[in-house]
């Protein structure tokens, strides 16, 4: 809750920056959804103070790399029409509450393996008065294994850093058959797009499109990929906790 951070004071400054931003990918906010990505910037500031959760912190770099990067995934999904999604490694919670925040009629799920981020996100979820999204503590390769919410996902998302296969390998088993997995990567992805062939194979998946860009006023190149889940994934995957990055697919 706010009270536990700075009481919040709206920064009309930060809100025109944004919503200019927003502009480059044809993402327009209301009033309302200004406040929410305001007082959320204010409350992962105040928080990182005595929490690591990120190292971009500038206002101008958090709108890019942060908020308008969350929802760069427009460029290769129609989230409008999906109607449960769940982030997989979210941290500070991204991309998922700002995809939450402009695509209000969701249900979200947000995992993190670190209790003390989704304390963090369960504040920033009442504070900006969030309704259908939940934070879980866990690891995706013991939660995946659960019944409500193995194959639950319409659309899984992850900007978590982890190799492609590795990935995949977390994030594909909570996807329904026909839904997609949205994998945000630097140009670093394309090379282990090139060896993620055997990993898709086996995990019952396909790459449909792989998009890539610049962040405006940014030099660094991004990669979208999107990939459809095309079958039942086997029961063996995700493998036991640790395996997967040990030992990609």
């Amino acid at each position: 809750m706010m009270d536990q951070y700075t009481e919040y004071k709206e920064n009309t400054s930060f809100q025109i920056k944004l919503k200019e931003e927003m502009k480059h990918i044809d993402i327009i906010l209301s009033d309302a959804q200004l406040r929410q990505f305001d007082q959320f910037y204010q409350m992962m500031i105040e928080k990182n103070k005595v929490m690591n959760l990120t190292a971009i912190t500038q206002e101008e770099e958090v709108i890019r790399k942060h908020f308008v990067d969350s929802l760069s995934c427009v460029k290769v999904c129609r989230v409008d029409k999906v109607k449960s999604i769940i982030d997989i490694g979210t941290g500070a919670g991204f991309p998922g509450i700002p995809l939450k925040i402009v695509y209000p009629e969701i249900n979200f799920l947000l995992v993190d393996s670190l209790k003390k981020r989704i304390s963090f996100l369960e504040d920033v979820i009442h504070a900006l008065n969030l309704n259908k999204i939940k934070a879980v503590h866990g690891r995706a390769e013991d939660l995946a294994r659960q019944k409500n919410y193995r194959s639950h996902f319409d659309l899984c998302v992850s900007r978590a850093v982890a190799n492609l296969s590795t990935l995949t390998e977390y994030c594909i088993p909570f996807v329904k058959v026909g839904g997609y997995f949205i994998s945000y990567k630097s140009q670093k992805g394309k090379e282990e797009l090139e060896m993620a062939e055997n990993c898709f194979r086996i995990l019952g998946c396909s790459i449909e499109e792989a998009c890539e860009f610049q962040l405006e006023g940014e030099d660094a190149e991004r990669l979208l990929l999107k990939i459809r889940k095309d079958r039942a994934t086997n029961k063996a995957y995700p493998r036991k906790s640790g395996v997967p990055s040990k030992d990609p697919l």
